[in-house]
């Protein structure tokens, strides 16, 4: 039982839950304001999709790209090398399908598409790029040239 559920349009929500990102929005109902202050939640979702947290390391031997992409498939994930060496690793997750009879109580999962794209430095093997998806995290591996160590000579001194 809502305390004051005028106020608050009758909603479910639990003002003590921390969890609960259920606010009062004085503005609701104002085309222009709910725009700008709450943009609608597929604007959210696609947003917080194309924000796809990338980690990004450089061992001894590779440069190694962590994807988070929890709920996609590897179908749905594209990894491609663009000419001048340009890594692009790209997705999309659908939106689940509704049905007629289905009442939703809370949609927080994102949906929508991700691109990001970084340019590999001039010391890696644009040849041997591998990817691997385990546990919703996109891992690829960009191996490094091996470094061409000047060669040193000895030279004898005569005197």
């Amino acid at each position: 039982m809502s305390l004051i559920p005028s106020f608050f349009g009758g909603r479910r929500s639990n003002i003590f839950d921390p969890f609960s990102l259920d606010v009062w929005d004085p503005f609701e109902g104002f085309p222009i304001a709910t725009t700008i202050a709450n943009p609608p939640s597929s604007v959210r979702e696609t947003s917080a999709f194309a924000n796809a947290r990338i980690d990004w390391k450089e061992t001894p031997q590779a440069h190694v790209f962590k994807v988070d992409v929890p709920g996609i498939k590897k179908e749905e994930v594209k990894v491609e090398v663009e000419e001048g060496g340009i890594l692009q690793i790209s997705g999309e997750r659908s939106k689940e399908q509704e049905e007629k009879n289905d009442q939703w109580h809370r949609m927080e999962r994102s949906s929508g598409k991700f691109v990001r794209r970084f340019r590999l430095p001039e010391n890696v093997k644009m040849g041997e790029i591998k990817a691997a998806m385990e546990n919703g995290v996109l891992t690829v591996t960009v191996p490094k040239e091996e470094e061409k160590k000047p060669e040193v000579k000895a030279i004898d001194i005569s005197g």
